[in-house]
Formats: structure tokens, C-alpha cells, sequence
């Protein structure tokens, strides 16, 4: 099966990480860029109550979020400002991420025009659009394109001039890995030789805080404790994430810089559980079992879990424990670690998925784990003895099992 390469990565992330440099950095130096929900975006006054199931209310008044989400320069995409204007700061925030990312993988866009080049976008936040419906007179001509999620992988695909598929992923919290998996397909059938993956999530509207507070799963402190005994629920945040792919033999032959490789992909769904957003352990060890085999990878050759974990008392124990079942066992050589980004960021939602796997590939690339931060007593649920499982508190070196490293 043929390997797909990380050749360029760009990102926007809380906590000031503008790049994938500061999105090291932020890791590796333990920060968290959760804050209260700054005063610009809502008022706490009208939304928030820290009393639990009071209706249109929030118990939680913390967020990951983005320095400006509202910076953009039209021009140098060729928009006016009217236009600009009505366009989904998830729109903006893209097209400026993607050329970030370009430039990364030290790339001409001539290339990408040059060659079948597609993009796939995972979304699902809808917020500008609801407060554009909100808006006293006539609608601008421009909302339409502004606004639909349809329309956000055809922005960058006609901005840029790129010729490939172009499709948006709406899986809810999996879009941008889904999205991912459909590049992956894409690359492999010949269907485009570039494919531009990116997921993105912008909160402007306080409706959905109060939503998820009344199925009780924000966190009543403002912290993701993944994997910790103190796990109480996750905490929103927002981003964008870009990472630029090629076949692995495309990029050897320009020579081109490689974060990672991408050896296999899989989704599947949980099927029927007890609620629609239950998740289901047998899913989860059979998807993982399909991609180990698809990658040809043995169990101890895997290093590395970058894991979902929402830091939720249901999620976290049911993944680790599949992952552990699927990678994990007591006669491995050395400790399989597991982490997640959400402490540092918050869980971003559509776009979590990308914010883990260039957390992933930039492990694989400086050899490097970072610690995870929230984690101080293991969630007794979590069979960390029996599947020889590692949180890790402090920054280590990715243990190499025959000389190579896996994710």
C-alpha cells in the first residue's frame, strides 16, 4: 500500500501558536491556552451561571480561543472588502492557514495548479451564519457563498486555482480526520496527486456553550484532566489546522521535506449504542485493528497514541482501554505512551482531529513526547498496569523499536 507524506503543516491555535513552531513550543512547554471566554466575543452576564440546568445558561465560562479570529487581508487573495466581509471567519482563516501551510511544505503555488491538487475541509460549526440570520435589514448579496459550509474547500480551491476534488467532511468531532481518510483514498485512486486536509473551528455564538451544559458535558472547572482520576469533561475551543499531502514517491523524487508518513487510515461507526453519542469499545479496537493490519505495523512498533481524550468520565477509560487492548500488553518491550492536545487547547471540536495528528507528526519528527498536562492521579477505570500504558509528565524521548518510530 502506498505511503502518503506530511510534506507541509500550518496552523492557527490557542495560546498564541501561529505556526506549527509555536505549536511545538506551546507543547513541549506545557501550557495551557485555556482563559475565560474574552469579553469581545459575548458578555458573561446574559450566559453564564455556574448553577448546573439553568435553561439558556452555561455553567462553564472558559475556552480556548483565538488571539484576533477577525484578522484578514482581502487583497492579498484577491476579495474585496465586501466580500470579506460576509465571508465566515472560518473561511478567512483557512485560506490565510493553507498558504501558511504551502509555504511550509516550501512549495510554489504554481505547483499545486499545475498538478491535480484537492481539498478537504472537515467542519461543522455554523455560528457566523446564525448571527448573520440575527441582523436587522437585508441580507448581503455575498452571505450565501459567506456563509455555507459547502462553500469553504470551494474558497480555497478558487482562490488558489486548484483543480481537484474539493469537498467539505461534517462528522461532528471526527470531520477533520474523515476528511483526511477521503485524501488518503483520493491520493491512492489517482484522483489528485496533492491534496490540501485541514479542519477548522471558529465559536461566536454562546447558544452552543449552553447546550452542551444541559447534557452536563463541559467541565465545571475550565480544565481537561485526560486519563486523570479528576476527569469532569471537556472544555470548547477553536482552531485551524493544515497539513499539505503527497504520495510518498512523489515526494521523494522533488525531494521534498517529510514530517511523517502516512502508512494507513480507517473509520468506521459505533453502530447502535445506548445514546447516539455513546462510543462503543468494540468499534474502536476493531477500527484500530483493520489500520494495524492495513499498515502492516506490529503492536510493539507503535510508540506513540495521540488519543481523543476529552477528558470525559464515559470517553476517556473506553478509548485507553481500546487502544491498550489493540497496542497495549504487559510482555511489551516498553511502555506505550498516550496523550492528547486538549488540555492545551481545549477539544476544537471538527478540528481536533487535525490539531492530534500534526501533534502526532510532529512527535514522529523531533523523536519527542510531550508532557501531558492535567494529569496527576490515573483514572482507576483505565487498565494502565495491564496494557503497560505511560502518561507522561514531563517532555521525553520517543522510544525507537528497531530503529523506527510509529504513531
Amino acid at each position: 500500500m502506498t505511503s502518503l507524506a506530511i510534506v507541509g503543516m500550518g496552523c492557527r491555535f490557542p495560546g498564541g501558536a501561529t505556526d506549527v513552531q509555536g505549536y511545538w513550543d506551546l507543547l513541549c512547554q506545557g501550557r495551557c491556552a485555556i482563559t475565560q471566554i474574552p469579553p469581545e466575543r459575548w458578555s458573561l452576564d446574559g450566559f453564564y451561571d455556574p448553577a448546573p440546568d439553568v435553561p439558556g445558561r452555561s455553567y462553564s465560562k472558559w475556552g480556548g480561543f483565538l488571539d484576533d479570529p477577525k484578522a484578514f487581508d482581502p487583497e492579498f487573495f484577491g476579495l474585496n472588502a465586501r466580500e470579506a466581509e460576509a465571508m465566515d471567519p472560518q473561511q478567512r482563516l483557512l485560506l490565510a492557514v493553507t498558504y501558511e501551510a504551502v509555504q511550509n511544505a516550501r512549495m510554489p503555488l504554481s505547483l499545486l495548479r499545475q498538478r491535480s491538487t484537492g481539498v478537504f475541509v472537515g467542519l461543522s460549526n455554523t455560528d457566523y451564519d446564525h448571527l448573520q440570520r440575527m441582523r436587522p435589514g437585508a441580507s448581503d448579496i455575498q452571505a450565501g457563498t459567506g456563509t455555507a459550509l459547502s462553500i469553504v474547500a470551494n474558497r480555497l480551491s478558487n482562490s488558489l486555482d486548484l483543480g481537484g476534488p474539493s469537498l467539505g467532511v461534517d462528522t461532528a468531532c471526527s470531520s477533520s480526520l474523515v476528511a483526511l481518510d477521503t485524501a488518503v483514498r483520493h491520493l491512492r485512486d489517482g484522483s489528485c496527486d496533492i491534496a490540501i486536509v485541514a479542519g477548522v473551528n471558529i465559536m461566536l455564538d454562546p447558544r452552543l456553550f449552553a447546550t452542551f451544559s444541559q447534557a452536563h458535558m463541559l467541565s465545571p472547572t475550565g480544565h481537561i484532566r485526560t486519563f486523570d482520576h479528576d476527569a469532569n469533561g471537556f472544555v470548547r475551543g477553536e482552531g485551524v489546522g493544515v497539513v499539505i499531502l503527497k504520495r510518498g514517491t512523489d515526494a521523494q523524487a522533488d525531494q521534498d521535506r517529510i514530517y511523517a508518513h502516512i502508512k494507513a487510515t480507517a473509520i468506521n461507526q459505533d453502530g447502535a449504542t445506548g445514546t447516539i453519542t455513546a462510543p462503543n469499545p468494540d468499534a474502536q479496537r476493531r477500527m484500530m485493528q483493520v489500520v494495524a493490519t492495513a499498515a502492516g505495523v506490529t503492536r510493539d512498533a507503535v510508540a506513540y497514541a495521540e488519543a481523543h481524550g476529552t477528558g470525559t468520565v464515559v470517553g476517556d477509560p473506553i478509548e485507553a482501554n481500546a487502544i491498550g487492548a489493540v497496542f497495549g500488553g504487559t510482555d511489551r518491550a516498553a511502555a506505550l505512551y498516550i496523550g492528547s492536545s486538549k488540555p492545551n487547547l481545549g477539544h476544537l471540536e471538527p478540528a481536533a482531529g487535525i490539531a492530534g495528528l500534526i501533534k502526532a507528526a510532529l512527535v514522529l519528527h523531533h523523536r519527542q513526547i510531550p508532557p501531558s498536562i492535567g494529569f496527576d492521579q490515573p483514572n482507576p477505570k483505565i487498565r494502565f498496569s495491564d496494557y503497560h500504558l505511560a502518561v507522561n509528565k514531563c517532555l521525553v524521548d520517543l522510544p525507537m523499536p528497531g530503529g523506527q518510530a510509529h504513531a
